[in-house]
């Protein structure tokens, strides 16, 4: 019996580098060994980024940048300890993220190129692991992929900008954790499992737009596997379980503390959400291909379902769809579902408070970018195979150096907030956010005038609007157009009579005005609507104190140290009343709290030093108010009473020289002037002396300490019958008091 020579099997090794769209089988499921990593791909991104983003790295603060630098109440360990199990103690609940920022802080403060350095750091290590994953799925153009990520200028808002470290960041956890889950799957090995585990849930306390992952993770394994069993399913679960309680934690404290901020409503049917979904895949999809008149904020859309053009978007994703799955399309449906499926929670279906600004903005497509790119980089490695390499070579450079310009020249725009807005109202000329926003920078920084045209356009574009209101009536207020300020705040509380804030700011524009009771009844609303307003106690007292009512205005001052204890100028104002009630040493007791919280406050030690000199306390007083003068030389009233205390320690020349030093700062002083006059006497000097008395009369005529000096000088001239006369004049001014 003849034997059969055995078959022998051709073992035939699949393609290195498949394209996303091929048909045929995908990588068999018994994978080889992991790509290895690549240094010098990883060298030339971090090059890249560096060089494009370097503007990037000089730039300031920018909008709610303040809220994400931590804050002084959150840079303790207590603050640590807030940051994750004290919803609202910061802006959203990515605690993750706000660690790092807590970290951040403890090694430069508040300087911004740290902060930007960081940012273009993670930027380049997603970059990296995006190269490391695209690899290890064996995608054609996974460097070209990467690099076109890394230098995108659809990037730059979430590079440039400190408070989107959450886009960069959780990215970096995002793709760590895909890389983890897919060496897992492949081999099996829980310690992996774990390790991919912990890095997802990182990233949803990073940013919960992360929770997207499993479902990515799904599409991937289908795509690579034409099939998925249920051993590749079961294991995601718990993702899905986990993302899905960080997003609600997310939407849940969004609508606590975020939704209340003024801005257009965000009310749409299921029918307009899905028009406004489709436009909104269709403009990021747009962004990329043609990155053109990107900026900080872009108009926001009316959607009206009648309108027949605005069903073409939405039209024309779904037949893209349809189109891809029906061609058995494999790679370009994965990349488009990945694409859209990341995008999900920023497609109109959810309320995320940027709506009410604008439906679009470059950072929401940050983590969906990725996928478009690795398809584009596919495609036109596909299409550039079997030509020279160097021609290759020579469009990638190209297309590259092309989007690391207009990188570079969009990273100018996020230099300062003021260039920010300025550069978005360029390109967005109705903007009210960015007017408003660029008002209340300029205000802030004492640019009041320059500040009243854009918040007065921002009231124009979003009439009634209680901030835009607000802030313009301050900026009226600093430029000194009183009335004007003042109409500006009778309609904020008009508009929103639930304010303390427009109450406060009314009472203090008619103090200005010199109308201090209507002021006081002001205050007085502020703090019925809010009894914890410490501004609003303070204010009252100085309001209070203004018209001599100074036992009410030390209440009121009291109360305003018990609701804010580190406020030095709420114990400034306790300190004056009680010196004003000649309670001089609980008034002693105020000042020295008020410079404990703040050494460097000259107006302190000055009432400082009188009250020390009233109570007999000379060396203190000379000391309080020397160190007074040093921190300010042209301060009169310090130098007055320096006067007083050395004239009273028998420093005659002394004092002369300091009251001689606060009638040439303040000539229309009349206290220094009459002090000048009695120290001139004392020293001889008559003619001088009845000068600078007879001045302080014409200054203040009721003012009879001034009489009886003068009295005294002419007296010791030998003008008897003048001196009489001011003498009773005096009487007279002290009898009718």
């Amino acid at each position: 019996m003849r034997g059969r020579c055995p078959r022998r099997r051709v073992v035939r090794a699949p393609p290195e580098f498949p394209a996303m769209d091929a048909r045929r089988t995908p990588p068999a499921d018994v994978p080889g060994p992991p790509p290895r990593t690549v240094p010098w791909v990883w060298a030339l991104l971090f090059a890249a980024v560096l060089a494009a983003y370097f503007p990037a790295l000089r730039g300031g603060l920018l909008w709610d940048d303040p809220a994400h630098v931590t804050r002084p109440e959150l840079r303790s360990l207590l603050g640590l300890g807030r940051i994750w199990f004290e919803p609202g103690a910061t802006q959203q609940y990515y605690p993750l993220l706000h660690s790092a920022f807590w970290i951040e802080h403890r090694l430069w403060g508040g300087a911004t190129p740290g902060y930007h350095l960081v940012n273009a750091l993670l930027h380049a290590t997603a970059a990296g692991l995006l190269f490391q994953l695209l690899r290890r799925l064996a995608v054609r153009g996974a460097a070209l992929a990467a690099a076109l990520f890394a230098l995108h200028p659809v990037c730059v808002e979430s590079v440039a900008w400190i408070s989107e470290q959450k886009n960069t960041l959780s990215t970096v956890l995002y793709l760590a954790a895909a890389l983890a889950y897919l060496r897992f799957d492949a081999r099996r090995r829980w310690q992996q499992y774990a390790l991919a585990s912990a890095l997802f849930v990182a990233a949803v306390l990073t940013k919960s737009v992360t929770a997207t992952l499993p479902a990515a993770l799904l599409v991937i394994l289908r795509w690579r596997h034409d099939r998925l069993a249920w051993r590749r399913v079961w294991p995601l679960l718990p993702w899905l379980a986990a993302g899905g309680t960080g997003g609600l934690v997310t939407a849940a404290i969004e609508r606590s503390y975020v939704l209340g901020s003024p801005g257009p409503p965000f009310t749409l049917s299921l029918l307009q959400r899905t028009l406004l979904a489709g436009r909104v895949i269709c403009f990021y999809a747009g962004k990329l291909v043609w990155p053109a008149d990107l900026m900080f904020i872009y108009p926001r859309w009316h959607v009206d379902a009648s309108v027949a053009w605005q069903w073409l978007p939405a039209l024309a994703v779904a037949a893209l769809l349809a189109v891809l799955w029906w061609r058995r399309q494999r790679g370009g449906l994965a990349a488009a579902l990945l694409f859209i499926g990341t995008l999900f929670p920023a497609l109109g279906f959810f309320e995320v408070y940027p709506f009410r600004f604008s439906y679009v903005a470059d950072h929401f497509q940050y983590l969906a970018i990725p996928s478009a790119l690795a398809l584009a980089a596919a495609g036109l490695a596909r299409v550039l195979a079997g030509r020279p390499p160097w021609a290759g070579r020579a469009l990638a450079g190209l297309l590259l150096a092309g989007l690391g310009t207009l990188t570079w020249r969009q990273c100018g725009m996020y230099r300062d907030a003021v260039t920010l807005y300025r550069a978005t109202l360029a390109r967005n000329p109705d903007c009210w956010l960015a007017e408003y926003n660029l008002g209340t920078t300029l205000r802030a920084a004492g640019h009041d005038a320059e500040a009243i045209p854009h918040l007065t356009h921002a009231l124009l574009l979003q009439p009634g609007d209680p901030g835009a209101l607000n802030n313009l009536g301050l900026a009226l207020l600093g430029a000194g157009r009183i009335n004007d300020a003042t109409a500006r705040f009778e309609q904020l509380v008009r508009v929103a009579p639930g304010r303390a804030d427009g109450h406060c700011n009314l009472g203090n524009v008619l103090r200005a005005a010199g109308r201090p009771d209507a002021a006081i009844a002001q205050y007085e609303a502020a703090l019925q609507l809010d009894p914890a307003d410490a501004d609003a106690a303070y204010d009252l007292g100085v309001a209070l104190a203004d018209v001599g009512r100074q036992d009410e205005a030390a209440a009121r001052f009291q109360q305003a140290v018990r609701l804010e204890p580190a406020s030095p100028p709420a114990w400034y104002g306790l300190g004056s009343s009680l010196q004003a009630l000649g309670r001089l040493p609980a008034a002693a007791d105020a000042y020295a709290q008020a410079l404990r919280l703040q050494p460097v406050y000259p107006e302190v030690l000055n009432n400082l030093g009188g009250v020390q000199r009233d109570l007999g306390r000379l060396s203190d007083a000379a000391a309080s108010l020397t160190r007074a003068l040093q921190l300010r030389p042209d301060y009169p009233e310090a130098r007055n009473n320096l006067g007083t205390v050395l004239a009273m320690s028998d420093r005659l020349p002394e004092a002369i020289a300091q009251f001689e030093a606060a009638v040439r700062l303040a000539p229309e002083f009349p206290e220094a002037q009459c002090n000048l006059g009695r120290a001139l006497t004392l020293a001889g000097r008559l003619p001088e002396a009845i000068a600078h008395c007879e001045t302080a009369v014409r200054l203040r005529p009721d003012f009879a300490a001034a009489h009886f000096a003068l009295a005294a000088a002419l007296a010791r001239a030998g003008r008897t019958a003048e001196a009489r006369a001011q003498e009773e004049a005096a009487r007279r001014l002290q009898a009718a008091r």
